[in-house]
């Protein structure tokens, strides 16, 4: 092979990139390596500190390991992830290592995963490995760095057919902080995983085990001193007060315990402080530096002075290792002079972790960022000294280069800086990054969103923060979106302290809601809207200009769009949407009304401007008004914004299409709980055409409502989740799967990236999809979506139990029958059933109105499983005729069709005949409800069920019963003449009349 190498795995996959080689390589856990050279060590002390060499007996952390111990061994789900973080130095990777000895030690095959892109691999000496796990008890895989892999990376990782067999598995996550967790998190979910996650928190603290500290200190110190040939390691003793918080890091520990010791052997003062300790030990990597270089002239083969050496090792601290050819051109560029004999000596000192390498970091990473920050200048650690080009290279390379992209490797150096200006750290680091963003703010955005997180925790000035706002998308991206609205969040607080003006405000936090909005962040999105609102408020009150206020800036001051009317109404549409997604729909429906009155009134001074904001806020009140139970008033106000928006799409048609795909989404949806299905089918149809449309033609542009109408693909995922719906009450089963299918698949994207935001959705589709394809016997695809869904409500059951634990007993049960259908593990389906009817229980005994029916179907979905384990036969819930029958009947007034499919025209039928089927079916009204919410996986309040309801008053609702009770008093299935007076004919509408109603 010619400039690579060959690799292959047993018994696992491997993704590669046709154009940079594998996506990540898989690799044997390696046990403890051979003692390093004791002079090499010495040498450099500094490589004590480094966790794969484990020189330090490991000691201490019993509670974590404990725990660890007990997830890997526990009778959970057989695939389980623990995402275990804590910042940088806290001992994770060592933590880690020590569980991976341990669990190989108990019979469980432990694998490494290392990421690929950006980096040189080891394909191993032999060229791959052996993954079969043999007769292992169990598999192990540990992933450090997990927060720094893309998450569609790890996604290939975990869908590795590697996981896919018979033994438990446990997949051990390792990350400096949980930012990235919740992404990752809905990715392992839909590899069916269990997910947790264990912060690894500062030693000794809150007051428990004081002595950790002093404990941890002396094992480090013994275990140093031996290296170093120290008889009487006791004599040495630690800093003052351990106790300081600087000292609750292992890596902190470690360091005073090294530099104590190599203090003692030198004959030297050892620093106190944590600062201190980095400038000793990186004092020491310069004095070996100096060695080698003088040693030349006794015929070493070294050429590097101590001051180039260490201008190469800052900027391997930014950039990582990386390929030769990389290495080359990024020392060429900070000018630096004979680059290849430059990386040999780097090498020398910091040899590669995996060959091919060059520009091996310095470790461990808080060292590394300890290193930079004393290389620029603006620190008081007068022990080191900083470097004149320090500050130019780290500009230069975090800067694009001549293309216009972004290296890769600008994220790790903006990262590695942002946490050395962390608070409590290195301040002066802060002003080298406001350099570096006013140089070119649009790097922090191309970064990525765990940059912007960790850019927005340093002390940066709010113009900073603002200009790299400035590059932010103006609606939003969902890789950014997290990252942005914690930067919002951070740069609105600032903002807020420096103005009182009440429109200023006002914009200020509706720009906050509109990102925390985005982000998934509903309830926050709201509190801020309602502030928002509160602001304007108070500006119109006051007559207050609100045009250089404006979120948008674009106005005229004679923009009628920008009035404090105009914009108060604005906010106030906003706000609905978070209400309506942080389940407040009645706080929704009142600011939609209020916000459809200011628009009736500046729409009829000014139509062309304002006809817009009146149909979004009438679209809305509909929506209001249907979530309060009241599908029939909903009708109207829905309707009329359709029309303005059919009006304006002729000649808008890209402003104004996403208004009327949420009008008619809206439409479908009502006509569904007034029992029109074909009505809902066209309009969820028409909706679907023009979202998808939108989707295409990316968003509109130019007002204050702009980013009212910004459609996203959860609106393609909800609209095609409404047509299924309806299309299986139309007994088109085949069109409603396919449907269910690309909606689960759109919110599976989109909860991989924004699970806060998405995941409940993914949930609900993925568990009608589940229904679906079981009443079709699809019951091995009905599994596989039943083990996602309850992923996914354990995990929001165990955060919001009052909200969440039904729907979580609701996916327990699912999976239960998913189980018995697909002869899968009867075991695991008794197990999920008696957790199903324990929640239940639980619930109904607080609440029988509310669960004590879908108790009742948990103790069937027992009873069953437990025929199932006793060697019984169970006919699984396969029945989908009935409902779809009763559905199709309700919902016209023409025909009945008896017992004998026989069908009758409803107008032939005698009076008499009427009567007897009115009674036969009013009999039966309970059973009707519970057949029609159970079979077609809805909710009551989706058949059109309100709090004033009982299900004898909405079955007297549906067509069938007013034609048939029409019927049995001698009259017509349909009445000749509507109540407005009019005859009921072809071609008019008297959907909204009512009795009563007056007709000029």
């Amino acid at each position: 092979m010619e400039s690579g190498f060959g690799y292959g795995v047993v018994g696992a996959d491997l993704h590669v990139f046709s154009d940079r080689g594998p996506v990540y390589l898989l690799g044997e856990h390696r046990s403890a390596a051979p003692a390093p050279d004791h002079t090499w060590l010495l040498d450099q002390p500094s490589r004590m500190l480094n966790a794969r060499h484990r020189l330090v007996d490991f000691t201490g952390r019993e509670q974590e390991r404990a725990e660890l111990a007990a997830w890997r061994d526990g009778a959970g789900p057989r695939l389980s992830a623990t995402w275990l973080h804590g910042p940088g130095g806290h001992g994770k990777s060592r933590l880690a290592d020590e569980f991976a000895a341990e669990s190989a030690a108990a019979g469980w095959k432990v694998i490494t995963a290392t990421h690929g892109p950006g980096a040189v691999l080891d394909a191993g000496p032999e060229g791959g490995a052996d993954l079969r796990p043999g007769g292992s008890r169990g598999l192990l895989l540990v992933v450090d760095y997990a927060d720094r892999w893309p998450v569609s990376h790890l996604t290939w990782l975990f869908s590795n057919r590697l996981f896919a067999g018979t033994l438990p598995t446990r997949l051990l996550l390792l990350a400096r902080s949980a930012t990235a967790w919740p992404a990752v998190r809905s990715a392992l979910e839909d590899a069916m995983a269990d997910t947790r996650d264990q912060e690894l928190r500062p030693l000794g603290t809150a007051g428990k085990d004081p002595q950790a500290r002093s404990a941890m200190f002396a094992a480090a110190r013994d275990c140093f001193a031996a290296w170093y040939g120290v008889s009487d390691p006791a004599v040495i003793t630690p800093p003052n007060d351990l106790q300081r918080a600087e000292f609750g890091l292992v890596l902190a520990l470690h360091m005073a315990a090294l530099v104590a010791v190599d203090a003692y052997v030198r004959g030297e003062q050892a620093p106190r402080d944590l600062a201190g300790l980095s400038a000793y030990l990186l004092n020491r990597e310069r004095l070996h530096w100096t060695r080698l270089w003088e040693n030349r002239r006794e015929g070493l083969d070294f050429a590097t002075p101590p001051s180039h050496m260490e201008h190469v090792v800052f900027t391997a601290a930014l950039t990582g290792a990386v390929s030769p050819g990389d290495g080359s051109a990024l020392l060429s560029a900070v000018g630096l002079e004979r680059p290849q004999r430059m990386l040999t000596d780097h090498g020398t000192c910091y040899p590669a972790a995996e060959p091919g390498a060059v520009l091996e970091p310095l470790y461990p990473d808080r060292l590394a960022e300890d290193f930079l920050a004393l290389s620029l200048d603006g620190h008081r650690v007068t022990s080191y000294r900083p470097q004149y080009w320090a500050a130019p290279t780290a500009r230069m390379l975090s800067a694009r280069r001549p293309d216009g992209t972004v290296p890769p490797s600008v994220a790790r150096g903006l990262t590695f800086l942002a946490a050395a200006a962390a608070p409590g750290r290195w301040p002066h680091v802060a002003g080298h990054l406001e350099q570096i963003l006013r140089q070119d703010p649009s790097v922090a955005v191309a970064a990525g969103s765990a940059a912007l997180t960790a850019l927005a925790e340093a002390a940066l000035p709010t113009s900073v923060l603002a200009s790299v706002e400035a590059c932010f998308p103006e609606f939003g991206q969902l890789d950014l979106d997290a990252g942005i609205a914690t930067f919002t969040t951070r740069l609105v607080a600032e903002r807020l302290t420096d103005t009182a003006d009440p429109a200023e405000r006002g914009c200020l936090h509706q720009s906050l809601g509109f990102r925390l909005g985005r982000a998934g962040r509903a309830r926050e999105a709201l509190v801020a809207d309602e502030e928002a609102v509160r602001c304007f408020r108070e500006a119109a009150t006051a007559g207050v200009s609100l045009q250089e206020a404006t979120a948008a800036g674009t106005h005229s001051p004679q923009d009628p769009s920008s009035s404090p009317s105009a914009v108060l109404a604005a906010a106030l549409l906003h706000l609905t949407q978070h209400a309506f997604d942080a389940d407040a729909s009645d706080r929704a429906l009142h600011a939609a009304e209020e916000a459809a009155a200011l628009f009736r009134d500046l729409a009829a001074a000014n139509p062309a401007v304002h006809e817009p904001g009146l149909a979004l806020a009438l679209a809305q009140v509909g929506r209001g008004l249907a979530a309060e139970g009241y599908p029939d008033r909903a009708m109207a106000p829905t309707e009329r914004a359709a029309g303005i928006f059919w009006r304006l799409t002729t000649t808008h048609p890209g402003q104004y299409e996403a208004g009327l795909a949420l009008a008619l989404n809206n439409l479908g949806s009502f006509s569904w709980q007034l029992r029109r299905l074909p009505d809902a089918v066209v309009a969820q149809a028409r909706a679907i055409e023009f979202v998808r449309r939108g989707l295409a033609d990316g968003p509109p542009a130019g007002s204050l409502l702009a980013r009212a109408f910004v459609l996203d693909e959860s609106a393609l995922a909800q609209c095609l989740g409404n047509m299924s719906l309806l299309l299986w009450a139309s007994r088109r089963r085949d069109e409603a799967v396919a449907a269910l299918e690309e909606a689960v698949a759109t919110a599976r994207r989109l909860a991989a990236v924004a699970p806060v935001g998405h995941e409940l959705v993914l949930a609900d589709l993925a568990s009608r999809l589940t229904t679906y394809l079981g009443r079709l016997q699809r019951w091995r695809e009905a599994l596989s979506l039943a083990d996602e869904t309850v992923g996914i409500t354990a995990r929001l059951a165990a955060a919001d139990p009052v909200r969440y634990e039904s729907d979580h007993a609701e996916a327990l049960r699912r999976s239960a029958w998913a189980r018995l259908g697909a002869d899968g593990d009867l075991i695991a389906a008794r197990e999920d059933a008696d957790a199903s009817v324990a929640i239940y229980r639980r619930l109904a005994a607080e609440d029988p109105a509310t669960y004590g029916r879908a108790l009742e179907a948990a103790v069937e979905t027992q009873e069953a499983a437990q025929s199932a384990s006793s060697g019984r036969p169970v006919a699984p819930e396969t029945s989908w005729t009935s409902e779809e029958h009763w559905m199709n009947l309700l919902n016209q007034d023409e025909v009945w069709q008896d017992f004998h499919d026989r069908r009758h025209r409803l107008d032939e039928m005698e009076p008499s005949y009427c009567g007897n089927v009115l009674r036969f079916i009013r009999k039966q009204t309970d059973q009707l409800v519970e057949l029609l919410t159970a079979g077609l996986d809805v909710t009551p309040e989706a058949l059109g069920l309100t709090d004033r309801d009982d299900a004898a008053s909405w079955l007297n609702r549906q067509p069938l019963i007013v034609a048939l009770t029409r019927r049995a008093r001698g009259e017509p299935a349909r009445p000749e003449h509507c109540h407005c007076g009019y005859p009921v004919a072809e071609g008019w509408c008297h959907d909204h009349c009512y009795p009563g109603i007056i007709v000029d």
